[in-house]
């Protein structure tokens, strides 16, 4: 039996950390080098979506999510919201590039979200809708992830610590930081590494009430790594704005997320401090902006410099590689 698609999302609750682009970027390269990716936009605010996805398109989408044609995330999971019955069963949209698809996202699941609350608290009461509207996003994806064969599955969750991301983290097998290079992105760590280990203490203790035979999220995430994003380079030299934010981000992820997880649980977090850092991905300028309006990667477009493409295919490409790599090798 075919196991289960590796599910994983680039998370940080502060915004402005350039976590879609990322995402986006880093799943076309793992698609593009053979793998079978599915995106999850699961962020209301539907960035992923319009990323990939024409105007047109997606207000198609938006226009039809409430019918039986509906085809975004809300559609599969508005049964579940209403009281109706579980999720209803959606096909991904074929993106532009090869062996990558997309579940779109909606407003409404602003909705959904907002039931979540309400779900969670059923579940501490051991009562079965609780479990059942918790965990829907989950099975949701494993049907759809299993028709298309996945390798791997990428959720796309906007930036905050709420009860949607709580169930998606939940869900992940991993998960990977992108920090910006300021002191903000610093600080966030903090309350990043503490959220996350409150989510898997709760969940453990709501597992341990749940009915046998219930279904329930894996609610061990590991953390893959960090990858700093968007500083700036000159003459081959980070900018010194950015430079000592660099040399203070390991220490950081280190103790401000590796260490508490270790308190929970060492094999949720890399052994060593080299292990920490999965790449880097510099400011590309104009890239950015001409990825988002053609729903191509940043080494794709038109814009630019052919020698700013080249090294943003290699290292998007080398991040790709890495992240596969540690995967593959905590499956072994």
């Amino acid at each position: 039996m075919r196991s289960r698609a590796k599910r994983l999302s680039i998370f940080n609750h502060k915004g402005g950390v350039g976590k879609t682009t990322l995402t986006m970027n880093v799943a076309a390269a793992l698609a593009q080098s053979g793998k079978h990716v599915l995106l999850v936009d699961s962020d209301p605010q539907c960035n992923l979506t319009s990323y990939l996805i024409a105007d047109d398109v997606v207000d198609d989408l938006l226009d039809n999510a409430d019918t039986e044609a509906g085809r975004t995330v809300w559609s599969a999971l508005k049964p579940i919201s209403e009281a109706l019955g579980g999720f209803r069963t959606i096909l991904p949209i074929e993106t532009g590039i090869q062996n990558l698809f997309l579940i779109p996202g909606d407003i409404r699941v602003s909705e959904f979200e907002t039931d979540l609350t309400g779900f969670w608290a059923e579940c501490l009461q051991r009562k079965m809708r609780g479990f059942r509207g918790t965990t829907a996003l989950s099975e949701l994806v494993n049907e759809v992830s299993k028709d298309m064969a996945a390798d791997y599955v990428f959720y796309d969750s906007g930036p905050n610590i709420g009860p949607l991301n709580r169930a998606i983290l939940l869900d992940c097998d991993h998960f990977i930081v992108p920090v910006a290079c300021d002191l903000f992105s610093l600080r966030a760590l903090k309350t990043l590494g503490r959220t996350l280990v409150d989510w898997i203490q709760a969940w453990s203790t709501i597992s341990d009430l749940a009915p046998a035979g219930t279904y329930l999220l894996p609610g061990r995430p590991a953390f893959l790594g960090y990858v700093p994003e968007g500083f700036k380079v000159y003459g081959g030299t980070v900018a010194r704005e950015h430079s000592r934010f660099l040399s203070r981000i390991d220490k950081e992820v280190h103790s401000q997320i590796v260490t508490l997880l270790n308190e929970v649980d060492p094999a949720l977090a890399p052994g060593r401090l080299r292990d920490l850092k999965l790449g880097e991905v510099k400011h590309f300028g104009g890239l950015v902006p001409a990825s988002q309006s053609s729903g191509l990667p940043l080494y794709e477009v038109s814009a630019g410099s052919p020698s700013q493409r080249s090294e943003a295919r290699r290292s998007l490409s080398a991040l790709a590689r890495r992240i596969d790599g540690k995967i593959s090798a905590s499956s072994e």
